[in-house]
């Protein structure tokens, strides 16, 4: 009753401008997989799957760059790696198909820092991935917000 009364309403299943939505990605690209995912789970939005059948569909994706980097941020008195920074930058823009841009080039990141302890090389592998599939999770929400920000065709 108290969360009522102060404006507070859970996110709710987003509301596209668009009714069918071609996502141009590669298909070794797991954040356009995690995306084509996300975005099949609801029921207003169709994909079209077919590159030939782009013209049916009111809006297209395109993915233009998907970078995971890797740098070393800490080392310590003896010069090894005490620590890593994760980056996933993901390049994209949305049209319409007859080229009218909806969302122009944007560029998204998720940085994260992670310990290194060469005695735990698995473990922080397996962190290592873990970590980067969060980055990307985070990713494909905030690109399906900004899908649901768009106004009009």
């Amino acid at each position: 009753m108290a969360l009522a009364g102060c404006g507070f309403k859970l996110r709710g299943a987003p509301d596209f401008a668009f009714r069918s939505l071609f996502v141009n990605a590669g298909e070794g690209s797991l954040y356009g997989n995690e995306l084509k995912r996300n975005l099949a789970s609801i029921a207003a939005l169709t994909l079209v799957s077919d590159p030939k059948d782009t013209t049916t569909a009111e809006a297209v994706f395109d993915l233009l760059n998907e970078t995971r980097e890797k740098t070393v941020v800490g080392v310590n008195t003896s010069g090894q790696v005490r620590e890593f920074q994760l980056r996933l930058r993901i390049r994209f823009r949305v049209r319409t198909p007859q080229g009218k841009v909806l969302i122009g080039d944007t560029e998204l990141l998720q940085q994260r820092d992670i310990s290194f302890n060469e005695s735990a090389v698995l473990a922080k592998e397996a962190e290592e991935g873990l970590i980067y599939r969060d980055m990307q999770s985070d990713l494909v929400q905030q690109t399906i917000r900004r899908l649901a920000a768009i106004q009009a065709l």
